[in-house]
């Protein structure tokens, strides 16, 4: 039976930078695995955003997985609660809640200096002491990521992912509509309470960012996928260190592979993802290795690392498991980033992504490396992002 890995570096696709000669970072960066695979394989392009929807991580990583959005979407945060084992009912609505700071009336950053684990959920437990509401639940995650669940009220209400306003003045990215005014006095009560917590004394002595406030965002309700078995036929399992990527992973029936010290951050434990993908790739017929530490660069407006991140990626993750692929009798490979996250912008854009595969009966026209210049070059592009997995798995 052939085997499958699907290598995903987040946010991995860029526009040229002057720093890199008019490079982007995944031409600039030293891949050879990437390119093994773009040179002997075929490359191209996908777009894994329709214009209708928010280039997000939650979007692009449905489609890539091969579900159409249009179809199955219904927020992030809902995707996180499964991660998180939380039980939603009919009048839940759950939203992402961000640990930010705000310099000035504008983001600074979207994660609070990448606060720590237990800096984070001493602050939301304390909020959640604070406002004492029956129909308001707060849910700590890990560093600056966690969820609030709010019950009873109809929300139709626009929010804005804070990564996405790096810089900008939040006033004009309040939520607003239906439910807004519930949110904002949340997002306030925070404002006031975390002003002169212990916490942020510490973390300023230290010369840390404070947390500002907590953002509200990604709300919806209870998410539902078909399972990918009955899609495909295939058993599958995910290595991440996400909530939004584990959430998906658990919706459409894939076991989840934990590696110590995976952090979703700059420093997380490549090698242990790439050694887990390889062992698991006897038991299942196909591994999906998520990385968002070059997601995170590209938020952090950060070339230099971004490009580092890259080439960890495929020194310890794309080599070692398209090495073992090779060892089964027929397999197939993709690499493939789920948006771009450029670091001039240091949001995610809508613009399609570039994509290498590899193996069994893949042949492509155009044999130079992986990067988006040769992909567009290729001249061969998927414009539904979703029907990617099924030319992956079937052609």
């Amino acid at each position: 039976m052939t085997k499958y890995a699907i290598i995903i570096p987040d946010g991995a696709a860029d526009f040229p930078l002057e720093i890199f000669d008019g490079k982007s970072v995944i031409e600039a960066a030293n891949t050879p695995n990437m390119d093994e695979i773009a040179v002997h394989g075929k490359q191209g392009i996908a777009v894994t955003v329709p214009p209708s929807l928010t280039p997000g991580s939650d979007v692009a990583m449905m489609s890539l997985l091969g579900y159409d959005p249009l179809r199955y979407y219904s927020g992030r945060a809902p995707l996180e609660a499964v991660a998180q084992d939380i039980k939603l009912g009919s009048n839940d609505w759950v939203f992402r809640c961000n640990l930010v700071t705000v310099a000035d009336g504008k983001m600074a950053d979207h994660s609070a200096g990448h606060i720590s684990t237990e800096e984070a959920t001493t602050l939301i437990e304390e909020l959640a002491r604070h406002l004492d509401a029956r129909h308001i639940q707060f849910y700590p995650g890990l560093s600056y990521r966690h969820l609030c669940v709010i019950n009873g009220i109809t929300f139709k209400v626009d929010t804005t992912p804070p990564h996405d306003i790096i810089g900008e003045k939040i006033s004009r990215h309040m939520p607003h509509g239906k439910g807004a005014d519930v949110l904002v006095k949340i997002m306030e009560a925070s404002q006031a309470l975390f002003a002169n917590h212990d916490v942020n004394r510490v973390r300023t002595d230290l010369g840390e960012n404070p947390v500002s406030s907590v953002w509200l965002w990604g709300q919806g309700q209870k998410a539902i996928l078909e399972r990918f078995s009955t899609r495909f036929g295939l058993k599958g399992a995910a290595i991440t260190a996400v909530d939004l990527v584990k959430g998906l992973a658990r919706l459409i029936g894939f076991d989840l592979i934990d590696v110590p010290g995976a952090t979703g951050y700059f420093d997380t434990n490549y090698k242990g993802k790439g050694s887990a993908a390889v062992k698991a790739l006897a038991k299942y017929d196909l591994v999906v290795v998520h990385v968002e530490a070059t997601d995170e660069a590209g938020h952090a407006g950060n070339a230099q690392i971004k490009k580092k991140c890259l080439e960890m990626i495929d020194e310890h993750i794309v080599g070692p498991v398209h090495k073992a692929l090779k060892k089964y009798d027929t397999y197939r490979i993709l690499v493939m980033p789920d948006h771009p996250t450029p670091v001039q912008t240091r949001s995610h854009t809508a613009d399609p992504v570039p994509f290498a595969m590899a193996g069994h009966a893949v042949q492509g026209v155009l044999h130079k490396p992986f990067c988006e210049k040769n992909a567009y070059e290729s001249g061969f592009r998927v414009d539904n992002g979703f029907e990617m997995m099924e030319y992956f798995l079937k052609t």
